[in-house]
């Protein structure tokens, strides 16, 4: 396997590798682009934010300042809309549904090292993917941690870590995020 195959596949990997650093560059460039035209330039900016997240609905729409880390792994369906400031480290999947809001400084990390320090100070590391069902509204500051799956209709609290999954139909809140309750969607 190639280490990129290998970090796509949640496999211990060389982030260090040659070709994963060229792909790096290249989504900082488009990142870049993104991030500093003018409100005038909302079509150039909207083609550099296909080039950099091809899987996702046209209706994608970002406020930037946005960043990930190659935007390759970043899928999603219709109206999935993500307000300032949000960072993605996209080194494993992160699957959006249809009608996902990010609110600012949303933080959704796959990536993860190694517990036992001689492993982790080899410079390895490994991802876990994350995946967000339809109708998902996350709060401002609230950190999705890897591995994390929230069903369809969540609601995130503001400021809330996110460390394991949770079903359908939830407000979860606080840090670790726990359900607040339950919302009827009959």
């Amino acid at each position: 396997m190639t280490e990129k195959e290998k970090m796509i596949a949640g496999k211990l990997y060389k982030p260090s590798d040659q070709g994963l650093s060229k792909d790096r560059y290249n989504a900082r460039l488009l990142l870049n682009t993104i991030n500093t035209l003018s409100v005038k330039d909302e079509v150039k900016r909207n083609m550099a934010v296909k080039q950099l997240i091809k899987n996702v609905d046209d209706s994608l729409y970002i406020e930037p300042p946005f960043f990930c880390e190659y935007g390759y792994n970043i899928k999603g369906g219709k109206n999935l809309y993500m307000n300032f400031n949000c960072c993605i480290l996209d080194i494993c999947t992160v699957t959006f549904g249809d009608n996902v809001m990010l609110a600012p400084n949303v933080q959704i990390y796959t990536a993860t090292h190694p517990l036992k320090a001689k492993e982790r100070n080899s410079g390895l590391e490994f991802g876990k993917p994350i995946v967000i069902g339809n109708n998902v509204w996350i709060g401002g500051n609230s950190t999705i941690c890897p591995g994390v799956t929230l069903g369809n209709n969540v609601v995130v609290g503001a400021g809330s870590v996110v460390t394991k999954s949770f079903p359908d139909n939830v407000v979860i809140a606080g840090n670790p995020a726990k359900v607040i309750k339950t919302i009827d969607n009959s």
